[in-house]
């Protein structure tokens, strides 16, 4: 019997650390995503986390304004990236994410993730990044 409850506890721990690993520690998708950084802040309740927000626009018009567009909600684990990130606001830019299967408060509310970023002096070419 101690046998059977031993082997018993430790497949439910093997299975309940493979399951939070794949929740919060697993990589999902990563890639990049180009747009307007419109914001970022440090903020929170009892946790505080850097959370941005970029406009990505798919449709432009000949004034270079966005006619169609959508949102991309991020967070950023690490304040020198989050600093960059405050330093060109309303500039456009492209980052690295990445997304996890879910999120704990202390690392932030979106599971997208920016690690890095490039600003781009030429969005009307969609190249040449400084």
């Amino acid at each position: 019997m101690k046998k059977f409850a031993f082997i018993s506890t430790l497949t439910i721990i093997v299975v309940l650390s493979l399951i939070i690993y794949w929740k919060y520690s697993f990589t999902y998708s990563e890639g990049y995503r180009a747009g307007l950084l419109q914001k970022i802040s440090y903020k929170g309740n009892i946790f505080k986390t850097y959370e941005g927000e970029m406009i990505l626009s798919s449709i432009q018009s000949n004034t270079n304004v966005a006619i169609a567009s959508e949102k991309f909600f991020f967070s950023v684990t690490d304040k020198s990236v989050a600093l960059q990130l405050e330093k060109v606001q309303g500039e456009s830019v492209v980052v690295h994410y990445v997304e996890k299967n879910g999120t704990l408060p202390w690392k932030g509310e979106s599971t997208y993730f920016v690690d890095s970023l490039k600003v781009n002096t030429a969005p009307a070419a969609g190249h040449g990044f400084r």
